[in-house]
């Protein structure tokens, strides 16, 4: 397979790396905004870089766009249009009606697009949601959630991310929703800035916890911050009638327990996303090609980055305005995600008008 990449930056390189040692990619495109920056990434992995117009007109046979997020509905749109398979980082836009407007594309020209949340693939995260479907914890009651960094992103990134809830803690909604197989329904968020001034001054927080329930009364905690030094943490708690297990606790976990007797704090911690989930990305990227060459259903498509973003963007209402809030209240969204399940792109367009 011929397959174009768009974004040389960290992920944008890291995926690079897994393309060129796959088997089944024949050759690699790789393009950027940054031309030095695609030579670069290019040269490293063995790949050809050339700029984002000609990679198109080379017709690759999938297309992996992990830009800037400000151009990812640009690219999704244009890969529709191509009739081209696409996978795109998250988010599919920096705002809801963009994400709509891009999603309505992509179902009018019935094209392929996954979206990714590499949690979905982490061996640990699989395995919680095999136990959950078994039924091993008997009635699942309460489930907790950990996303911290071992340092806070820089600056300039900050005002473009779309904040703590839609660029961090959008993953722990997602995998909530995977690993439960329940929507959920409300949300109360908090957010403080307890570190560096450039969060307050872009209106995000540097620290977030969200009370949520789901359908059937389950009850879910997920708080995260941008400050954790011992390391990068991100845990699952599940707690039934009959059990209870953890994602995330392991040897490297940056945690350290002071109960007497208890193992050291780890000498090996997780120092980042790439380091902690490293292998769940390339199960990721390894299946999408299969769902690029047809050989697989897509695991993760737009509309499941689009319910994602539902609970995000009702957390940021309930943290303003410091209530709770039913998913049902961001109504132009809830219409939307009607729309798009529907494979309607005009009702999914009218959604946000």
């Amino acid at each position: 397979m011929r397959i174009g990449l768009i974004g040389a930056g960290r992920i944008g390189a890291f995926h690079a790396a897994t393309l060129a040692a796959h088997p089944g990619v024949g050759e690699l495109l790789v393009a950027d905004a940054e031309a030095a920056r695609a030579r670069q990434v290019a040269l490293r992995a063995g790949a050809r870089a050339l700029p984002v117009d000609a990679l198109f007109a080379a017709r690759p046979d999938a297309l992996v766009i992990t830009s800037a997020t400000a151009a990812h509905a640009a690219l999704v749109t244009r890969a529709a249009h191509a009739g081209i398979p696409a996978f795109c980082e998250k988010p599919v836009a920096v705002d809801l009606a963009g994400t709509v407007a891009a999603l309505a594309e992509v179902a009018a020209a019935g094209a392929v697009l996954q979206v990714g949340f590499q949690r979905r693939f982490d061996a640990g995260y699989a395995a919680a949601r095999a136990a959950v479907a078994a039924g091993r914890l008997g009635r699942l009651h309460t489930v907790r959630t950990v996303s911290s960094d071992a340092a806070p992103p820089p600056a300039g990134y900050v005002p473009l991310s779309g904040g703590l809830y839609r660029d961090c803690l959008i993953h722990d909604f997602d995998i909530l929703r995977w690993v439960t197989g329940r929507e959920i329904t409300e949300v109360y968020a908090a957010g403080e800035n307890v570190g560096a001034d450039f969060f307050r001054a872009a209106g995000d927080a540097d620290t977030a916890a969200v009370l949520l329930t789901l359908e059937g009364g389950l009850l879910a905690t997920a708080t995260a911050t941008r400050y954790h030094a011992a390391g990068y943490d991100v845990r699952m708690e599940l707690a039934g009638t009959d059990d209870q297990l953890a994602v995330g606790v392991t040897a490297r976990a940056p945690l350290t327990s002071v109960e007497p007797g208890a193992a050291a704090a780890p000498r090996d911690p997780w120092t980042g996303f790439l380091d902690r989930f490293g292998s769940a990305y390339r199960a990721e990227m390894d299946a999408f090609l299969r769902v690029a060459r047809g050989a697989a259903a897509n695991p993760c498509e737009g509309r499941e980055a689009l319910r994602a973003l539902l609970v995000a963007e009702a957390c940021e209402i309930s943290r303003r305005e410091r209530r709770p809030v039913r998913i049902a209240e961001v109504a132009a969204a809830a219409r939307a995600v009607e729309a798009v399940e529907a494979g309607s792109a005009e009702g999914a367009k009218g959604a946000v008008a």
